[in-house]
């Protein structure tokens, strides 16, 4: 059975070019003109991969990659981006795009790349990030720290998977401001810092321990410890 591609872009010659060429390479294709039909499809129709524009009608396509990282963590997502779009492509790229294109882009590129992403996909049936002692599904959103389960809201959950990717690695306060709440560097704000707070109490008393394995890096940001 063919995999199935969504493409989500608003050129409707852009939309009949990769339509045509991408069932020429042997694969399934539908596609959606702006945001809120393709977040639909994306959503609620079985998929293997979304080719996704950036600049969408209806919603952008950074908001359609956020839902969709959300609902279906494990839905690999490749960005269309005008040339210079680089700001918007590094938030895709840190929002869990797994690749980009830049306009005007070769279809046989973009086939190779869909065919990387989908064998990335097919050799890897591991949902769940594990270290420090903490286990997180990323289909149910449960999370367990040495065992135990610890409640936690979007946002806990979105920053503890972003330091789990990264974990043993020093992330600063700007990259998990951008990973984690889209925002660029706003040196007024101590978002980081609360819900850094937030996560080391819940895990503290879920494994009724001194210490989280959130590590400090000073005056610089914060480091998951992989140690378990």
């Amino acid at each position: 059975m063919a995999d199935v591609i969504l493409v989500i872009e608003d050129e409707p010659g852009i939309v009949d070019f990769l339509e045509r060429g991408l069932r020429g390479y042997g694969f399934t294709v539908r596609s959606a003109l702006d945001g809120v039909r393709g977040g639909e499809m994306a959503l609620h129709e079985d998929v293997d991969l979304v080719v996704l524009d950036l600049m969408l009608p209806g919603r952008s396509g950074l908001d359609v990659l956020d839902e969709v990282r959300h609902a279906r963590p494990m839905l690999p997502v490749i960005l269309l981006t005008a040339l210079g779009e680089i700001e918007d492509r590094v938030r895709g790229l840190d929002a869990g795009a797994v690749d980009y294109l830049t306009k005007p882009f070769s279809l046989g590129e973009l086939a190779a790349r869909i065919r990387a992403q989908l064998r990335v996909v097919s050799q890897s049936t591991n949902t769940s990030l594990r270290a420090g002692g903490i286990e997180a599904d990323l289909l149910s959103r449960e999370v367990r720290y040495h065992g135990a389960l610890v409640t936690l809201s979007t946002t806990e959950f979105d920053l503890l998977v972003y330091l789990l990717r990264n974990q043993g690695r020093v992330l600063t306060r700007e990259q998990l401001l951008r990973a984690v709440w889209r925002y660029e560097h706003d040196p007024g704000t101590n978002l980081v810092d609360v819900y850094i707070g937030y996560l080391r109490r819940k895990l503290r008393e879920a494994g009724n321990v001194r210490e989280a394995p959130i590590v400090t890096v000073r005056s610089v940001g914060y480091r998951l410890d992989a140690r378990d």
